[in-house]
């Protein structure tokens, strides 16, 4: 029987996101040296947009999140979503219902935070968190707003999102689609 034979699920799971989100951190650093920083950023805001929707949508289907959550509902799939991106120990958060329609996610340390400043790319970055979250909400299917009250890379000290839910009223759309349609390659894959 070897070591890795010993490992439970959740220690391969937690490696996984260490490392994948290692090959994300030497992706940025590559796009960065060689075709500047604000590629690199438009890029990975990108990338984690697209994932974050691919994770609201297996979240939802997993968990069958309904369109038009309440703050309450949101909050645990939030707090979901971040468990299944991240480990404790790279992300350290909580969300917490503030109101009928709004909820707030504090976010007091993040390993991404530390591993740019240790690479000395903390200046110019900028934070994807918008657009990995928006994806997240995407994929779930809920309209939100959401602003971000504070950011630690700009100094505070901690990282402050604010979201409200958005209620739309329902009205019902009919539309003929081709049978030739060609579906958009970042919704085929």
């Amino acid at each position: 029987m070897s070591d890795d034979d010993n490992l439970s699920e959740n220690d391969l799971t937690a490696a996984l996101r260490q490392f994948w989100w290692l090959h994300d951190a030497r992706w940025y650093q590559g796009v960065k040296k060689r075709f500047g920083q604000e590629v690199a950023n438009e890029i990975n805001a990108e990338a984690l947009r697209f994932v974050g929707r691919r994770v609201g949508t297996w979240y939802a289907n997993t968990h069958g999140v309904p369109d038009g959550s309440s703050p309450a509902e949101l909050a645990a799939a939030v707090a979901g979503m971040t468990r299944t991106m991240m480990t404790e120990q790279m992300m350290r958060s909580h969300v917490e219902e503030i109101g009928e329609e709004s909820l707030e996610t504090v976010v007091t340390e993040f390993f991404a935070l530390r591993m740019l400043k240790a690479a000395r790319s903390l200046e110019g970055y900028e934070c994807p968190c918008l657009d990995m979250r928006g994806g997240w909400y995407e994929g779930l299917g809920v309209k939100v707003q959401e602003t971000t009250v504070e950011c630690m890379r700009t100094g505070g000290s901690a990282c402050r999102f604010h979201t409200e839910v958005r209620r739309e009223a329902h009205t019902e759309v009919s539309a003929e689609i081709p049978v030739s349609a060609e579906v958009p390659a970042e919704q085929a894959s």
